[in-house]
């Protein structure tokens, strides 16, 4: 069935020297006749004047055309670059519609470059996190993707289990043969490096994830700890207000830092204490609210005091599944140099962090408390990944031992093996997009940006 011409403005909105239009669908050129009056050679930049139904001209600029199926979705290409300002796109945009297209929907043409096999679904993913990406080293990774890198990788795990079901299902189909299939197919040493190639694919995507989503590290405490200045000396940058009268912060105040390539989400917070004020009691439910959706807490106390009987209220409330770091600053007023330590109190384990925000001194021993909270350990060859990967290849790998179980006993279930494998072949095809419904196609390209 031919499909629909879409088109969509592919540059960011606002004004800029250069804006593009993207167009996809078949046989365009009649389609790029109508818009300029030329017919555009593929691959060659065509000066043109882009016009309006009554002939006059809209714009000028460069017209390309990319033939199918030697372009971006697979589909005949045209782009229309233009001067970037909002109100000419528009008009232009217009025009194309008027010829016949229709507004592209978020992440159409990436969809279609996945349906007609330009790209598989983790590659197609990769194209959005390189353009989300909020560092060097997440961009950098995203590329590694979009090549190619990371549905390699599946593909070779994909290709170990296929010959080791290969092997199964043969012994399966000829049940009268004489032979330990188990020792002549070297199931057990197929399958242990199997499980150590997953686990390696599995902790270079954890570490992409990582660069993906980054951490949300809340800063809380009493008022007048230092949450602020520890949020402006963390970001480099006067962020945040900071003064001796308590309840300055009254609402949440987020900054982005780079900790090694890793995005950390800081949230300054409310101060954590009991008061009649109504516009800081909202400040504080507004705290809580973000402590429950954090990575990892960071506890701050008063070094000259300790932990106080207030400090103690708010670990009881912490959630147990939130990491916690208890953060001792003003050290320097206290006469104490940083350091890190173990803590351990009724409310668990914890490390626990002294420095001075004021000063700057401690810090390092913080961002790295954050890094090992996180689990980064530094490496170059990560894949950029979502958590919808590490569901998969987590799957996979349950999936494999369970086979590994079922052929460790005194008698060998060789059908479960086969199944079990089977499932884990399903659960990596799920990430390149080998085994994906319909509905998650479009929960993926949904999150696209309309143009891409």
């Amino acid at each position: 069935m031919k499909a629909d011409t879409i088109a969509a403005i592919a540059t960011a909105p606002g004004r800029g020297g250069v804006g593009v239009i993207r167009i996809s669908g078949s046989d365009l050129l009649p389609f790029a006749f109508a818009l300029t009056r030329k017919t555009p050679l593929p691959r060659h930049a065509t000066l043109a004047d882009f016009k309006a139904a009554d002939g006059a001209a809209v714009d000028t600029g460069l017209l390309l055309f990319f033939p199918a199926p030697n372009s971006f979705t697979g589909e005949d290409v045209l782009e229309l670059q233009g001067h970037g300002g909002p109100v000419v796109m528009q008009m232009l945009l217009a025009r194309c519609l008027d010829l016949g297209a229709r507004l592209a929907e978020p992440g159409e043409f990436s969809r279609r470059a996945f349906l007609n096999g330009k790209m598989d679904l983790a590659q197609a993913e990769a194209v959005a996190d390189l353009i989300d990406a909020a560092t060097a080293s997440a961009a950098r990774s995203a590329v590694r993707s979009l090549q190619g890198e990371f549905s390699r990788a599946i593909g070779e795990l994909n290709g170990e289990l296929i010959d080791l079901r290969m092997l199964v299902e043969a012994t399966l189909d000829f049940p009268e043969e004489e032979i330990d299939f188990l020792k002549a197919a070297d199931a057990f040493g197929r399958l242990d490096r199997l499980q150590g190639r997953l686990a390696e694919v599995f902790d270079r995507a954890g570490q992409g994830k990582l660069l993906q989503s980054g951490l949300h590290v809340v800063l809380a405490g009493q008022p007048n700890v230092g949450k602020s200045s520890l949020l402006n000396r963390l970001a480099g940058d006067e962020l945040a207000i900071v003064t001796p009268v308590a309840g300055t912060t009254r609402d949440a105040l987020r900054s982005t830092i780079q900790i090694e390539g890793i995005p950390l989400h800081v949230i300054d917070t409310a101060g954590l204490r009991e008061t009649a004020d109504e516009v800081e009691k909202i400040g504080i439910e507004r705290t809580w609210r973000e402590i429950e959706r954090a990575d990892v807490v960071l506890l701050l106390a008063d070094a000259r005091s300790g932990i106080a009987d207030a400090d103690r209220a708010i670990l009881g409330r912490l959630p147990e599944k939130v990491p916690r770091i208890t953060v001792y600053n003003k050290v320097d007023l206290a006469g104490r140099a940083p350091e890190r330590h173990d803590e351990h109190d009724a409310h668990g384990d914890a490390v626990a962090v002294s420095l001075s925000a004021k000063a700057g001194t401690g810090i390092e021993l913080l961002r790295a408390e954050l890094l090992r909270v996180a689990g980064w350990h530094q490496t170059e060859d990560v894949f950029i990944a979502r958590e919808r990967h590490l569901r998969a290849l987590a799957t996979a790998r349950d999936l494999v031992a369970d086979a590994r179980a079922v052929v460790s006993g005194p008698r060998p279930a060789l059908e479960l093996f086969a199944e079990e494998l089977r499932l884990a072949q399903q659960a990596l095809g799920e990430i390149t997009g080998e085994f994906t419904a319909d509905d998650l196609l479009g929960v993926i390209f949904s999150r696209f940006c309309i143009g891409k």
